[in-house]
């Protein structure tokens, strides 16, 4: 008897001593979503890499300006996952890459499209989702007012309004945008659209953890060790595999 008493104290003290870190998140099917199963393929390779260091992930999901401002304020380690800016380097730790994101451009298959450079598309209508970063070419072209582009508050605002006819091309990271086909549209509408092939803005995606937290130095040299391992392992080539392989536009 005193023996099981023993041993259950340890067991508990062992779970009570299990380290713990509460990230922000949003949503952004397959990658992040809180209904998704692991929460997206994005929060998964995140949750596991530090798993394999012993610390169980917390996810919050809010809006994604409200997650990046609270990891920012320090009042949690960290948020998942965005792409690198110079601005984001002053506030955060950025790791290791977690994804590799690829912006293409959505097209009508009656209207025909090609494009080399920025140039090529001059004259065309553009739409964008709000807040994506379609690159440093893109962004000086509009800038310069030699792009058409007006600004849409979703990814499925901008695939139906390409279907309507409405804009010529919507640029949307391709996993993303056939996952929304798929879950969004029809099979008649989806064997409408294409893409192009060359990317428009191609990047790597982060965890961030803030300069404002301490300890989190250290935390994110022990993720970049777990993201090596899990990646070494072959699982996160298979977890993004298993996400893109039932995707594609004729079905």
């Amino acid at each position: 008897m005193r023996y099981a008493f023993v041993l259950l104290v340890l067991l508990c003290g062992s779970v009570q001593a299990a380290e713990q870190v509460r990230l922000t998140n949003g949503e952004w099917p397959p990658y992040q979503g809180e209904s998704l199963p692991h929460q997206g393929v994005a929060s998964r390779i995140i949750a596991e890499a530090f798993a394999l260091q012993g610390i169980d992930v917390h996810w919050e999901f809010h809006p994604w300006a409200r997650s990046l401002k609270i990891a920012e304020q320090g009042l949690r380690p960290g948020s998942a996952v965005w792409f690198y800016s110079p601005e984001r380097a002053e506030h955060f730790l950025i790791s290791d890459a977690v994804i590799e994101s690829g912006y293409h451009l959505f097209y009508r298959k009656d209207f025909a499209f090609d494009w080399r450079n920025i140039k090529d598309l001059r004259g065309l209508r553009i739409a964008v989702t709000r807040g994506y970063d379609h690159g440093d070419a893109f962004r000086r072209a509009e800038a310069a007012g030699e792009l058409q582009v007006v600004r849409l508050t979703s990814d499925e605002q901008g695939l139906r309004q390409l279907l309507a006819g409405r804009i010529d091309l919507f640029p949307v990271d391709k996993v993303v945008g056939f996952d929304l086909l798929h879950r969004k549209f029809t099979a008649t509408e989806r064997q409408r659209l294409s893409f192009h092939p060359k990317p428009l803005h191609s990047a790597s995606m982060y965890l961030l953890l803030s300069r404002n937290v301490p300890g989190n130095v250290e935390l994110m040299q022990r993720f970049n060790l777990g993201l090596k391992q899990l990646r070494d392992s072959g699982k996160v080539s298979q977890y993004l595999m298993e996400i893109q392989q039932p995707l594609s536009l004729t079905h």
